[in-house]
């Protein structure tokens, strides 16, 4: 199972249990699977809750204090539910100097949520970076690690139309 292939969302909670639990049986043995079981559990249920740390945990019998100190190191991990598009807002020193925290801000009232927060509806998470490695076209933002550039305020509304409901 490729990670993009799951059509998780329809799936039971015990449906998602049962295969994050073959995914486990398939990489028990091999050396370094911590991380791999946990990109394909994430795929899976959508975020990498305490239970599901616990599961991981017991059935690769290593402790649950390793498990999440992983999930916790690793910022492509999430701990809680995310929207569908993950919005990014640069603030490395090119991109706060020319208009980031704006941008940051005008996407916080727009959407109703504070950076690590995800909309009710499960379309947007906000999230911050230091660079994107994007200076010369400062400010920048990304959304499911597609780039803009050049971002202002009067932009987010265009932008963010793109992503409703896709």
């Amino acid at each position: 199972m490729a990670l993009n292939e799951c059509n998780c969302q329809e799936l039971s909670e015990e449906e998602k249990i049962a295969r994050i639990k073959e995914i486990i049986l398939e990489y028990k043995d091999k050396e370094g699977s911590l991380i791999q079981v946990l990109h394909y559990a994430q795929a899976i249920y959508g975020f990498l809750p305490l239970h599901i740390q616990r599961l991981i945990s017991e059935e690769l019998k290593i402790p649950l204090s390793k498990v999440s100190g992983v999930v916790s190191f690793y910022s492509f991990f999430s701990t809680k539910p995310r929207g569908k598009n993950v919005i990014r807002v640069c603030l490395g020193t090119a991109c706060y100097v020319r208009g980031g925290r704006k941008i940051l801000n005008n996407l916080k009232e727009k959407l109703k949520i504070d950076v690590g927060e995800t909309t009710e509806d499960r379309q947007f998470t906000l999230e911050v970076m230091r660079c994107i490695g994007a200076c010369g076209l400062a400010p920048a933002i990304t959304i499911n690690n597609e780039v803009y550039k050049q971002v202002n305020p009067d932009k987010i509304h265009e932008i963010l139309s793109k992503y409703y409901k896709s």
